[in-house]
């Protein structure tokens, strides 16, 4: 989709080029491009982003990555080999006319290809550059390769997933996600200063994984340092508030429900459970005593809901003010009628055809995301850079050096 061809959104008139792969910076850019920021992604003509290939079930078989359509649609791909000088050089005529670079490279990739904040603010000091790393600079783990999992572990979100002796890594993929979304608001919050006066130009932002999860991991983090307790995981329980967690259902269904505060708990106690016994015991007076108490209290519920089916118990529960909800798996949660109650579903298209996606969360009164296509390799090659400037006549003699790709 060409920048004419966009609704005018929040970041209308944005353009950013992005050197990314698998998730944390594919993330953010996307995230940009729902707010209507142009994004050109600049990818290796031999394969391009290697997320492109961790399966392929979408469409499938030999279809397209689920991770890739996820992450990519709305994009404009650029096949340049910038091991090349040419294909270098054809990077930094698309910098020269962008407002923002994104990267996610190996360590010290940014260096190699003399892009990093430092070498931007010479050549293109308007550009606010920024680059997510694994580990961020100066440490002793800075020179490391770092995907989601590694960062799950090292950073402890592991240990607090899961059950007690078996750890386990958080389903999505928090750490690349979250360093994503960090990213994309940290670029907004320069563009707000540069459109504003408040810094001129450009600027470097760096975004790390782990310090990303140093912050996710707060509350872990806190209680850890002031007790000296490495909580354990409790599955689908939480170790801070009592009782929280999951109970079977007289159907044979699974509801979640929870309380956040003593008055919670005592219309849990007294309305639902019909237990003033238990409402009236100092061993459940404060969420502290009821977090040390847990397992009376999880015998008592689970009974309860044993007797119950779940359209009963979420009925009686919202009756109460007492937060619940049904536990469902992802093929329950596609054909999920929240979601098509609200509409929430698009078509977006694909090399190999239509597919259903999700809008993005923000809803914003008078604009709605594009949702435009997920790009094929190089799809774009030849209209950008015509675009940016390369003759057309230009554009075989560069494709038979290898500079640029092969538009699929």
């Amino acid at each position: 989709m060409s920048s004419a061809d966009r609704p005018a959104g929040p970041l209308a008139g944005i353009t950013v080029v992005t050197l990314e792969q698998a998730v944390s910076a594919p993330m953010c850019t996307r995230v940009l491009s729902d707010f209507g920021a142009r994004v050109i992604k600049v990818e290796n003509p031999k394969g391009g982003d290697f997320a492109r290939h961790y399966d392929d079930v979408v469409l499938g078989p030999g279809g397209l990555a689920a991770h890739f359509v996820w992450c990519n649609r709305n994009k404009e791909s650029v096949a340049l080999d910038l091991k090349s000088d040419k294909g270098l050089e054809l990077l930094h005529r698309l910098l020269d006319e962008a407002d923002v670079l994104v990267s996610n490279l190996a360590p010290g990739s940014t260096g190699r290809l003399g892009i990093t904040a430092a070498d931007m603010a010479e050549r293109h000091p308007g550009v606010i550059a920024v680059e997510i790393d694994g580990y961020g600079p100066g440490g002793p783990l800075s020179h490391k390769r770092a995907y989601d999992l590694l960062i799950q572990a090292e950073s402890g979100t592991c240990a607090v997933t899961g059950q007690a002796g078996a750890p386990a890594k958080p389903g999505p993929p928090v750490a690349d996600v979250s360093s994503g979304l960090y990213s994309a608001l940290s670029i907004m919050a320069m563009l707000y200063a540069r459109d504003t006066g408040r810094r001129a130009g450009g600027g470097g932002v760096a975004v790390s994984l782990f310090d990303t999860m140093m912050d996710v991991m707060g509350y872990q983090l806190t209680y850890t340092q002031h007790s000296g307790i490495d909580q354990q995981p409790l599955g689908m329980s939480s170790p801070a508030v009592a009782p929280y967690g999951s109970y079977d259902t007289a159907d044979g269904q699974t509801v979640v429900l929870g309380t956040t505060n003593d008055r919670e708990w005592q219309r849990l106690a007294r309305e639902i459970l019909r237990r003033n016994d238990l409402a009236d015991d100092e061993r459940f007076a404060t969420n502290g005593q009821r977090v040390r108490n847990r397992a009376v209290l999880d015998e008592a519920i689970g009974a309860w809901c044993a007797r119950h089916d779940l359209a009963d118990i979420q009925k009686t529960a919202d009756d109460a003010g007492i937060g619940n909800s049904r536990y469902n798996v992802p093929s329950e949660v596609v054909a999920h009628p929240h979601l098509a109650a609200r509409n929430r579903w698009r078509e977006v298209q694909t090399e190999r055809g239509p597919i259903q996606a999700l809008l993005p969360p923000a809803v914003i009164d008078g604009y709605e995301s594009p949702m435009g296509a997920v790009p094929a390799l190089g799809q774009h090659t030849d209209s950008v850079l015509t675009e940016f400037g390369v003759a057309p006549e230009e554009l075989e003699s560069l494709r038979e050096r290898g500079a640029i790709g092969t538009p699929r």
